[in-house]
């Protein structure tokens, strides 16, 4: 996990996602104002406060979060988080490499789950061996003439991947309240963790509510809760507190 990383491909749209966001919620009082393009266009570049997006941004209203789409990429997360953060598809789109096309012979690399950096070196060992022997297994059916997109599936879950992800500020947020929670894996939180850094430092009026259920209106797990709740809400500080291993350089 150690190298796994996470950049927002377009900053720019999270600033317009913010300014879309406050012209639409405005748009819907002010309607009977509006009598030509130019007055729209003043009420589209009229300007807010921080204060107004943190007010908007927690109504119940989600349409006015989705006028514009964010695109993040993670690069070196395993095929395991490819498959957990894939069943989010409502207004969400993903781009993957693909084990069809693409020839891991003697390319392949691994996460090694936070569980397993804990438990130190020879766990990591015994891990990487355990992984170099199913990538033996993909290389020999690529020899005896089997096509990649068969050979795929003797590939490890804990194979590194690139991911695109595209999603509106809405959906970001819904991802990262439900997987940022200490119910889900270690890798999944991990990546959503540093997903909601980054664009909590674009803009975080917006994106200061993203946080899972324990830092906002509370838990929803019911039974199923960790009873681990967060005590802030700052991501690089929940990365720091969950995650050492990976916070040094």
């Amino acid at each position: 996990m150690k190298h796994i990383q996470v950049k927002v491909l377009n900053p720019e749209a999270v600033a317009e996602s913010e300014k879309m966001m406050v012209c639409a919620a405005r748009l819907t009082q002010r309607g009977h104002k509006i009598k030509s393009l130019d007055d729209f266009m003043a009420l589209y570049e009229k300007g807010y406060s921080p204060e107004t997006v943190k007010g908007m941004a927690s109504l119940p209203h989600p349409t006015i979060q989705k006028f514009d789409v964010i695109n993040v990429v993670v690069v070196g997360a395993s095929r395991r988080f490819l498959a957990q953060i894939t069943r989010h598809q409502n207004e969400v789109k993903f781009m993957s490499a693909s084990l069809q096309y693409s020839n891991y012979a003697n390319e392949a690399d691994f996460v090694v789950p936070y569980a397993i950096l804990e438990k130190g070196q020879s766990a990591i060992d015994a891990y990487q061996a355990a992984c170099e022997k199913a990538m033996d297994a993909y290389i020999d059916a690529l020899d005896e003439g089997i096509d990649h997109d068969a050979a795929g599936y003797m590939a490890p879950q804990g194979l590194r991947n690139i991911l695109l992800i595209s999603a509106t500020p809405y959906q970001w947020k819904h991802m990262i309240r439900q997987r940022a929670c200490r119910r889900n894996t270690a890798e999944t939180r991990y990546v959503m963790l540093r997903i909601w850094e980054q664009l909590y430092a674009l803009n975080p009026a917006l994106f200061e509510d993203a946080g899972p259920g324990c830092t906002n209106e509370g838990c929803k797990e019911g039974k199923m809760s960790c009873g681990q709740p967060y005590a802030c809400l700052l991501p690089s500080i929940m990365i720091a507190e969950d995650f050492p291993l990976l916070c040094v350089e």
